[in-house]
Protein backbone atom coordinates (compact mmCIF):
# COMPACT_ATOMS: atom_id res chain seq x y z
CA UNK A 1 0.00 0.00 0.00
CA UNK A 2 1.26 3.76 -0.76
CA UNK A 3 -0.62 6.34 -0.03
CA UNK A 4 -0.15 9.65 -1.42
CA UNK A 5 -1.66 12.68 -0.40
CA UNK A 6 -2.68 15.90 -2.85
CA UNK A 7 -4.96 18.50 -2.49
CA UNK A 8 -8.12 18.32 -2.21
CA UNK A 9 -10.91 19.11 -5.58
CA UNK A 10 -14.51 19.62 -6.11
CA UNK A 11 -14.17 16.52 -8.26
CA UNK A 12 -13.63 14.70 -4.98
CA UNK A 13 -16.72 15.90 -3.70
CA UNK A 14 -18.59 12.41 -4.03
CA UNK A 15 -16.33 10.40 -3.07
CA UNK A 16 -15.31 12.31 0.50
CA UNK A 17 -19.40 12.69 0.90
CA UNK A 18 -19.29 9.39 1.06
CA UNK A 19 -16.45 8.70 3.36
CA UNK A 20 -18.11 11.57 5.72
CA UNK A 21 -21.38 9.82 6.38
CA UNK A 22 -19.71 6.74 6.55
CA UNK A 23 -17.89 7.96 9.33
CA UNK A 24 -18.97 8.32 13.44
CA UNK A 25 -18.66 11.44 14.51
CA UNK A 26 -18.59 13.85 12.01
CA UNK A 27 -21.64 16.26 11.56
CA UNK A 28 -22.93 16.89 8.39
CA UNK A 29 -25.20 20.07 7.40
CA UNK A 30 -26.50 21.77 4.65
CA UNK A 31 -22.92 23.62 4.63
CA UNK A 32 -21.86 20.08 3.34
CA UNK A 33 -23.63 20.38 -0.05
CA UNK A 34 -21.43 19.98 -3.29
CA UNK A 35 -22.38 24.08 -3.36
CA UNK A 36 -20.90 24.51 0.59
CA UNK A 37 -17.97 22.82 -0.25
CA UNK A 38 -17.19 24.13 -3.64
CA UNK A 39 -17.02 28.05 -1.72
CA UNK A 40 -14.83 26.54 1.35
CA UNK A 41 -12.47 25.16 -1.13
CA UNK A 42 -12.32 28.38 -3.52
CA UNK A 43 -11.99 30.59 -0.04
CA UNK A 44 -9.22 28.41 1.21
CA UNK A 45 -7.34 27.35 -1.68
CA UNK A 46 -3.79 24.59 -1.40
CA UNK A 47 -5.74 24.00 2.24
CA UNK A 48 -7.72 20.80 2.15
CA UNK A 49 -6.41 17.43 0.78
CA UNK A 50 -7.69 13.93 0.56
CA UNK A 51 -5.28 11.21 0.95
CA UNK A 52 -5.54 7.77 -1.62
CA UNK A 53 -4.58 4.53 -1.79
CA UNK A 54 -3.60 4.39 -5.25
CA UNK A 55 -6.64 5.56 -7.05
CA UNK A 56 -9.41 5.00 -4.03
CA UNK A 57 -9.68 8.09 -1.91
CA UNK A 58 -9.33 6.94 2.35
CA UNK A 59 -8.63 10.19 3.67
CA UNK A 60 -9.98 14.02 3.84
CA UNK A 61 -9.82 17.18 6.26
CA UNK A 62 -11.09 20.22 5.23
CA UNK A 63 -8.60 23.47 6.37
CA UNK A 64 -9.46 26.68 6.61
CA UNK A 65 -8.52 30.13 8.03
CA UNK A 66 -9.74 33.76 9.01
CA UNK A 67 -6.69 35.44 8.43
CA UNK A 68 -5.45 34.49 12.21
CA UNK A 69 -6.21 31.37 12.69
CA UNK A 70 -6.57 28.12 10.78
CA UNK A 71 -9.88 25.55 11.54
CA UNK A 72 -9.62 21.73 10.71
CA UNK A 73 -12.79 20.21 9.76
CA UNK A 74 -14.20 17.14 9.27
CA UNK A 75 -11.03 15.09 9.57
CA UNK A 76 -12.24 11.00 8.00
CA UNK A 77 -9.71 8.31 7.14
CA UNK A 78 -11.76 5.15 5.99
CA UNK A 79 -12.38 2.58 8.99
CA UNK A 80 -9.98 -0.46 7.43
CA UNK A 81 -6.80 2.03 6.46
CA UNK A 82 -6.74 3.49 9.96
CA UNK A 83 -3.94 3.09 12.67
CA UNK A 84 -1.15 3.72 9.94
CA UNK A 85 -0.53 7.46 10.00
CA UNK A 86 -2.87 8.62 7.57
CA UNK A 87 -5.18 10.91 9.69
CA UNK A 88 -1.63 12.60 11.05
CA UNK A 89 -0.57 13.04 7.44
CA UNK A 90 -3.37 14.76 6.49
CA UNK A 91 -3.29 16.94 9.39
CA UNK A 92 0.55 17.63 8.99
CA UNK A 93 -0.33 18.34 5.06
CA UNK A 94 -3.26 21.69 7.01
CA UNK A 95 -0.35 22.40 9.30
CA UNK A 96 2.03 23.22 6.41
CA UNK A 97 -0.77 24.73 4.56
CA UNK A 98 -1.18 27.28 7.69
CA UNK A 99 2.53 27.88 8.41
CA UNK A 100 2.82 28.73 4.79
CA UNK A 101 0.46 32.05 5.13
CA UNK A 102 1.89 32.47 8.28
CA UNK A 103 -0.90 30.91 10.65
CA UNK A 104 0.51 30.07 13.58
CA UNK A 105 -2.48 28.21 15.57
CA UNK A 106 -5.28 26.02 14.91
CA UNK A 107 -8.52 24.76 16.30
CA UNK A 108 -10.71 21.80 15.54
CA UNK A 109 -14.01 21.04 16.91
CA UNK A 110 -15.14 18.20 17.96
CA UNK A 111 -18.75 16.70 19.07
CA UNK A 112 -18.73 15.88 22.36
CA UNK A 113 -19.59 12.14 21.94
CA UNK A 114 -17.24 11.46 19.59
CA UNK A 115 -14.76 10.14 22.28
CA UNK A 116 -12.89 7.95 19.21
CA UNK A 117 -11.91 11.44 17.88
CA UNK A 118 -10.93 13.13 20.88
CA UNK A 119 -8.43 9.97 21.59
CA UNK A 120 -6.77 10.69 18.57
CA UNK A 121 -6.57 14.64 18.33
CA UNK A 122 -4.97 14.02 21.97
CA UNK A 123 -2.53 11.38 20.87
CA UNK A 124 -1.67 13.88 17.75
CA UNK A 125 -0.51 16.88 20.46
CA UNK A 126 -3.91 18.65 20.63
CA UNK A 127 -4.99 20.21 23.86
CA UNK A 128 -8.60 19.88 24.57
CA UNK A 129 -10.35 23.07 26.23
CA UNK A 130 -12.74 24.23 28.85
CA UNK A 131 -12.35 27.78 28.75
CA UNK A 132 -14.89 28.64 25.48
CA UNK A 133 -18.30 27.69 24.67
CA UNK A 134 -19.05 27.41 21.40
CA UNK A 135 -22.05 29.25 20.03
CA UNK A 136 -23.63 29.68 16.91
CA UNK A 137 -26.50 31.28 15.05
CA UNK A 138 -28.38 31.02 11.49
CA UNK A 139 -27.13 34.52 9.81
Amino acid sequence: MTITYRTMTLNDYEAVYVLWKATPGIGLSDADSREGIEKFLEANPGRCFVALDGEDLVGAVMCGCDGRRGYLHHLAVRTDQRGQGIGRQLVEECMAALRAIGIDKAHIFVIKSNESGKVFWRKAGWQERDDLTVMSRMV
